[in-house]
């Protein structure tokens, strides 16, 4: 048996629709690190059948044909109509909290644990989940290059929306860290390691 959990930084990693985060996601993996999304959260909790008839029940069976909820089906009511949003996020951000409580204690517990934890969370600052973690990250990119990466993905995911977000500014004023993501994904990675290095001398200290 291995002696007790060893604390592992928690860090948000977030960004404007377009920046980038799940492409810098996927290098804090190949980095080491030990990630997680929110929004695959988002997905395991709406394929529950707790969360779909809760859904049903306030939104009615269209967002849920043939039994399995639309997510595409459930942003177009939600973002329409404010108190419809508000509710969603009442029922969905607890759950998501208390799965990425569990995830954390899980990765703390492991034989070898990472040098940090990421996790993916589009609306962090939004949620107000940033005293969650213990170090955010904000990936910010040139307008022009957000526009194009947004244009090529049919973007459609719940809590996903540019209009319901803040500016990439001000994430990267309110976020621990920064970091820009306007040049090659061999750039983007050589910046994500030098910060995720930061944050584990920082939490060594």
């Amino acid at each position: 048996m291995g002696g007790p959990a060893e604390r592992v930084p928690f860090v948000g990693l977030t960004g404007g629709l377009g920046a980038g985060k799940s492409t810098a996601l996927a290098l804090a993996a190949d980095l080491g690190a030990a990630t997680l999304s929110t929004d695959e959260v988002v997905h395991e909790l709406l394929s529950t059948q707790e969360v779909r008839d809760l859904l049903v029940e306030r939104l009615g069976p269209d967002v849920a044909p043939e039994g399995a909820i639309d997510r595409g089906a459930v942003a177009a009511r939600v973002f329409e109509h404010t108190e419809d949003r508000q509710w969603l996020e009442g029922v969905l951000w607890p759950r998501v909290g208390r799965r990425l409580a569990e995830w954390r204690t899980w990765v703390e517990a492991t034989e070898s644990p990472p040098a940090v934890a990421v996790v993916e969370t589009p609306l962090l600052f939004e949620a107000g989940m940033e005293d969650f973690y213990d170090f955010t990250i904000a990936v910010v990119a040139d307008e022009s290059l957000r526009s194009e990466r947004a244009g090529t993905r049919g973007h459609q995911a719940v809590g996903e929306r540019a209009g319901r977000q803040l500016s990439q500014e001000e994430k990267s004023q309110r976020a621990t860290f920064t970091i820009h993501n306007d040049g090659s994904r061999d750039e983007l990675k050589a910046e994500l390691a030098r910060t995720l290095s930061t944050i584990g001398m920082d939490s060594s200290d």
